[in-house]
């Protein structure tokens, strides 16, 4: 039996249908897929830079006051970025990857609704045929024929009504489809320009922390570590034993008739280099 105008219209519409649900089952997988991935790096690169923070901080405690203190500062700065890079990863996952990821239990519903909508054509089909064998086979008996195109009538009407239903869900389907690609894929912008705002915002105060490193002061301090407190103490004693000693010469010379040399030797100028 060929086929009516109106059953290739509504097979073509059929064939368009499964195709777009098919298009949205395989891309919108791939994307949550591609997404999720995105956001599983971030949260490895949170982890590396928490980990980072840390060994900063255990080498600041070594330095000396004043580098120390720029690089806690650092860290600290360091730390809140990861803080927002939390909240970002967090985000993601809610407005981007969980609705994405809710597209799987849409089209299986959508594959539900063609599927009932097949069954009703291909009943209405079956009928269409039964009444055709039944006029072949009992062309005289109206009853028979009656019955058999009362059945076709149910099934088509059936069937026109469930094509209605099933025009109806997929285009809203479509029209859901568009917002929430539209609501995804801004959604992944404001949270990633959340988070690159704050970033940069935090990542100037953590450049102008360890900008602002003294370092002559702490130049100073490491040089005094050179030379501790005893070490000090003891050159003062010898200096100050040398002192004494020159003293005690120069008295000795003075009282020996060599005030003569020593006049002399103070009117020698000294050498400029």
């Amino acid at each position: 039996m060929s086929r009516t105008p109106d059953a290739r219209v509504r097979d073509n519409q059929t064939r368009k249908i499964q195709e777009n649900i098919n298009n949205v089952e395989k891309h919108f997988g791939e994307m949550c897929q591609m997404f999720a991935g995105y956001v599983r790096k971030t949260a490895r690169l949170r982890d590396k830079a928490d980990l980072l923070v840390k060994e900063i901080g255990v080498y600041a405690d070594l330095e000396t006051p004043n580098l120390k203190r720029g690089m806690k500062e650092f860290a600290d700065h360091l730390a809140k970025v990861e803080d927002y890079r939390q909240a970002e990863v967090e985000r993601l996952e809610a407005r981007v990857i969980e609705p994405l990821k809710s597209y799987g239990a849409i089209v299986k519903r959508k594959r539900e609704d063609l599927k009932t909508t097949q069954s009703a054509r291909t009943r209405e089909t079956k009928q269409m045929a039964q009444l055709e064998r039944t006029r072949q086979r009992n062309p005289s008996d109206r009853q028979i024929i009656s019955q058999a195109e009362s059945e076709l009538q149910r099934a088509t009407m059936d069937a026109t009504r469930i094509t209605r239903q099933l025009e109806e869900t997929i285009d809203e389907f479509e029209r859901q489809k568009i917002r929430d690609i539209k609501k995804i894929f801004g959604d992944f912008v404001t949270v990633e320009m959340a988070f690159h705002a704050k970033a940069l915002e935090v990542f100037t105060l953590a450049y102008q922390s360890i900008q602002n490193v003294d370092e002559e002061e702490d130049l100073e301090v490491f040089r005094s570590s050179l030379h501790p407190p005893d070490y000090l103490s003891r050159l003062d004693i010898v200096r100050a034993n040398s002192k004494t000693s020159l003293d005690r010469t120069g008295s000795f010379l003075g009282t020996s008739g060599t005030l003569q040399v020593r006049s002399h030797m103070k009117t020698r100028r000294r050498p400029r280099f």
